[in-house]
Formats: C-alpha cells, structure tokens, sequence
C-alpha cells in the first residue's frame, strides 16, 4: 500500500524560553545546519547560542503566535487535511525538529498498512539544511524501524510548472489591488560553503562571495545548487506573469554568525530599496517558504517594514506564503494520486 509523508521545518512547542531553547538546540546541532565538527559545533550552540538566544526569540514567536499554536505547524496541518480529501491515499504529516517527528509519521502511515512511502520535503529548493537533512533522517528511521517500507522522495520542484502556476497565481491574487514600484523575492539564506559543498561536480560553483555568474551557465551542479533554483524561482514567476525585469530583483534573509552568506542579504536590500533606488512601495515574496512561519511573519512582514518605513519607505506588502492555498493543495494531491 502507498501513502505519503509531508514534511516541514518545526517550531518549538510554545513561546516559553526553554522550549525555544530545545527547538533550537536540536536544530542547531545539524551537522547539516551548522555544519562544522562536532566539538566547535556543541562549543557554538550550548555554550554560546542557547545562553543568549532562546529569550530573543521567544519575543519574536510572541509576536506572530496563533491561538491555535504555532503558525507554521497550524497552517502545515490545514495543509495535510486538505490534501487528505483530495486523495485515498493516507497522508502523514511530520517535522524535521520538535516532537511531530518524522518517526512519528511514518509510524503512522505504517499503522495504516503502507509500504512505500512519498516523502515529500515541504521546500521548492534544494538545500542541505533543508530537504537533504529530511531526506537522510528519514532513510535512517526507515532501516532501523520500518525495513520493510520504501522511501521515494520527492526532489526539489522549483521549476515545476504547477508548482510556479500555483505561487505566481498566489503573489497575483495578493497584489491585485496593490499599488507597488518593486517586488522583492526574499530567501533564506545559507552559508556560500552549502553551495560548493552540494556542487557534485566539485568545480562549477564560483567560489568568490558575491559572484553568482556560475548559476547563468547549464550544470548538473543545478540539481542541488540552492543558490541557483532561487534565481531560478525568480525568473521562472517572472515570465509566467509576464512581470518587468527592472521592477524585480532577489535577496537572502535571516543570515546567523560571521561567515559569508548568499548576498545580496535581505535586510541590507530593503533599506537601500528606499534609501538609494528611491522605492516608496515595496512589496516582497517569500518563495523559500511554503507555510508562514517566524521568518515571514516576524523577519520580513514586522521588522522588514520597520526598516524600510524608517529608511523613507511608504507602502509595504508582505505576500502571504502558499500555505493551504487551494491551488497549491491541489497540487500536491495530484503529485501523490501519481504515485
């Protein structure tokens, strides 16, 4: 029997400083987040991040949590039921961090007499400290709980045509009755080491910080360059709504530590958006991001706009992410109906 698993990042199980610390302890400690050797890594998160960042961040949930619980965990499980009535198929819904764990959701869909599995990855790009972290965590529960099921995953579906038809139908339908001069595609961001590390050719990625001239030119380095399907998510929304090039441009957020990473950086592009181009309204696309969650609600739509109404800017709009957009459901149920 066949069923699916729908996977997305994870949030802490309330806003209180200590169980932000433990969603953020186990995230950190990735050797696929934070990815240097295991003693500087444990040095870094538990004797320098987890003593001054969970209270930070905590502030930050406050903000944008629901009554309902987490934003992102609430909009991936009204994503799940939808796609659950659009399907016979048994879907499953887990987290890479936290305690809806990937375990827990095959567990589930092993309980329901599945055999093989669709593990679907809720991230349009490729990238190591996202769908490759699932994709590994997930074969290793299989071997050592479930020997008997067989994983396929899903590979980044960036430049799927259904998948572009559905975002770009989404920014359209937000922005319909918007007046703005600019649209920014905002992605997170990850250190320039991510790229050259997931470049399988070991020589195409360029590199110098800042240089990006590597992503124009045709690779098989492309199938798991971020950098590259970011830029490539851009153009791809660009032509099917036919925007104006000189009228959009993309940037990467939520940069941590001192080491360089995908420029140019988000925060720096809103500020210079008013300050120097003279942007007074600004409107920006989160397309890393499937669900809302703290780096859209928080990052780009409350501290975004603070800096850009304060370096001059008058009008900003944050287009919400697809989340249980009907179109992106259907979507998803189509690519399990084939499975």
């Amino acid at each position: 029997m066949k069923g699916a698993l729908l996977v997305n990042l994870g949030s802490p199980e309330s806003t209180d400083p200590k169980d932000v610390k433990k969603y953020l302890g186990e995230f950190l400690m990735d050797e696929r987040v934070i990815d240097v050797p295991y003693w500087f890594r444990s040095f870094l998160v538990k004797g320098i991040i987890l003593n001054t960042r969970p209270k930070k961040s905590a502030a930050a949930y406050k903000k944008i949590w629901w009554k309902e619980g987490s934003p992102l965990i609430v909009l991936s499980e009204r994503l799940q039921k939808k796609v659950q009535q659009k399907t016979e198929l048994p879907v499953a819904l887990a987290m890479r961090y936290g305690t809806m764990t990937i375990k827990k959701g095959l567990q589930e869909l092993h309980d329901k007499g599945v055999t093989e599995v669709m593990l679907i990855p809720l991230y349009p790009q490729f990238a190591m400290a996202t769908t490759e972290t699932i994709v590994v965590l997930a074969e290793e529960i299989r071997k050592e709980f479930f020997p008997e099921m067989k994983i396929t995953d899903v590979p980044a579906f960036y430049n799927k045509p259904e998948y572009i038809k559905a975002l770009s139908s989404s920014i359209k339908d937000y922005l319909a009755d918007k007046d703005y001069d600019h649209l920014l595609f905002s992605y997170h961001g990850v250190p320039e080491r991510h790229i050259r590390k997931s470049d399988v050719t070991q020589s195409h990625c360029n590199p110098e910080p800042g240089n990006y001239s590597c992503c124009e030119k045709k690779s098989k380095a492309h199938e798991f360059c971020y950098r590259h399907q970011c830029y490539q998510t851009t153009k791809n929304v660009i032509t099917e709504l036919g925007l104006d090039e000189n009228t959009v441009s993309t940037s990467f957020q939520s940069r941590l530590g001192v080491d360089p990473w995908l420029q140019p950086y988000t925060d720096r592009t809103i500020v210079n958006k008013a300050e120097k181009d003279g942007i007074k309204k600004l409107a920006i696309v989160t397309p890393a991001f499937v669900s809302d969650c703290l780096e859209t609600l928080e990052e780009i739509a409350m501290e975004g706009k603070h800096e850009f109404l304060e370096a001059g800017g008058e009008e900003f709009y944050t287009v919400p992410c697809i989340n249980d957009n009907d179109e992106w459901t259907d979507v998803l149920a189509g690519w399990i109906n084939k499975f």
